[in-house]
């Protein structure tokens, strides 16, 4: 007895999106967080630099290795390098070390499509020549975060809200907390095969929110913090089991105390690499 049409053609294509499945399941925005997460015992080596220009230049170079303790639960390790341009001196000095942790507490398979979402956090140890990257602080910094996916053979979006603890200077001077929302939709043109590379295109909108507060500089006292809003445009190429991504952030709209600093550009390039 042969088998009906129509049950081989729902065969096949259960076949094809399981198969697919690891392509399209692989992406994180540029700027904003995902909830991807690696397979049990994966490695991921991660090599990324960003660039922020304002008054000054502000270039930092970063290296990661993630460990995949479950299919669910990632933990990483990362520090970098970064080099400071201002008022025509440049100085360099190392970025401190982080540790991070993913869990992925939810997830909901469809035909070719999938739906997660993740917890995570990091701490930033008081380890780095910080300079004038940063003040001297009394302590390690906490970033805790909550992030969703969806991600299909063709659409993605994302959102997510990060709230990064800092700790007041060594000095004193207070540090104001930050807090994070991205909403980011993203488009795969041409669907692609494992085996073929793959273009995915996203645009970001990025706010960010820094708590108000008073600093006396050079013995003026000086107001910070307050909101910027960023359109990001993004790009992430894959190709079997590595990953490259770039972006750049466009300021849109700000809310600073007058005189304050603000950001010209952000950009940024990102490699992965799985194992």
């Amino acid at each position: 007895m042969k088998p009906k049409k129509n049950t081989l053609t729902a065969l096949a294509t259960l076949m094809l999106a399981s198969w697919a499945a690891p392509n399209a399941y692989a992406h994180d925005p540029v700027f904003g967080l995902g909830p991807h997460t690696l397979f049990k015992g994966g490695l991921e080596l991660h090599a990324g630099a960003h660039q922020e220009k304002s008054d000054s230049r502000n270039t930092e170079a970063e290296l990661e290795l993630k460990y995949g303790i479950t299919g669910d639960w990632v933990a990483g390790i990362g520090t970098g390098y970064g080099r400071l341009e201002e008022d025509g001196d440049t100085q360099t000095d190392r970025t401190p070390t982080t540790l991070s942790s993913k869990y992925r507490f939810w997830r909901n398979d469809m035909p070719g499509a999938q739906e997660s979402a993740a917890v995570l956090g990091r701490v930033i140890l008081n380890d780095g020549d910080v300079g004038h990257h940063d003040v001297s602080r009394q302590g390690e910094d906490y970033l805790a975060g909550l992030t969703y996916g969806y991600e299909g053979r063709k659409w993605y979006r994302w959102a997510s809200i990060r709230h990064r603890f800092n700790r007041d200077g060594a000095n004193g001077a207070e540090r104001p907390d930050k807090t994070k929302v991205d909403l980011v939709g993203g488009i795969r043109f041409t669907p692609t095969e494992y085996r073929e590379p793959d273009w995915v295109w996203m645009l970001e909108l990025n706010y960010e929110h820094t708590n108000r507060t008073n600093r006396v500089v050079e013995g003026l006292s000086r107001e910070l913090g307050g909101d910027q809003l960023f359109l990001s445009p993004g790009l992430m190429w894959t190709y079997r089991n590595f990953a490259a991504k770039a972006g750049v952030q466009a300021e849109i709209y700000e809310d600073f105390p007058k005189g304050q600093e603000t950001d010209d550009y952000r950009a940024l390039i990102e490699l992965e690499w799985h194992l």
